[in-house]
């Protein structure tokens, strides 16, 4: 089992910054890939940006590229995505995802396995 707990989420107007941080514990040495999506209300579970844990690749949905950057410290076992430029379409409850499975599959889309946290809410005001 993987246990995932993310922090970092808070109110922040449009323009603003927020680091949102996803801590694993368990058998987080397996972790193979993690990844950062968002829901809102009435919405299906969308995928913001995932990396794979050797290193080699890091993912971003075209809505955050170049604003959202996806990083790990290995060492922590934990993974960040530090949201810069925030806008209000970006007001969603955040979630870390992880998966022990090679290969997983679309990095970017949600899989039968993953690993979830409990979600952190990100509110971007205009």
């Amino acid at each position: 089992q993987v246990q995932l707990v993310e922090s970092g989420g808070g109110s922040v107007q449009a323009g603003g910054s927020l680091r949102l941080s996803c801590a694993a514990s368990g058998f987080s040495y397996s972790i193979s890939y993690m990844g950062w999506f968002r829901q809102t209300p009435g919405n299906e579970r969308e995928g913001v940006a995932a990396l794979d844990t050797d290193g080699s690749s890091t993912y971003y949905d075209a809505s955050v590229k170049g604003r959202f950057t996806i990083s790990q410290d290995n060492a922590e076992n934990t993974v960040y995505l530090q949201m810069n430029s925030l806008k209000p379409e970006d007001t969603a409850m955040y979630f870390c995802a992880a998966n022990v499975r090679r290969p997983r599959g679309a990095p970017l889309v949600p899989a039968f396995d993953d690993y979830w946290g409990q979600g952190t809410q990100v509110t971007v005001s205009a």
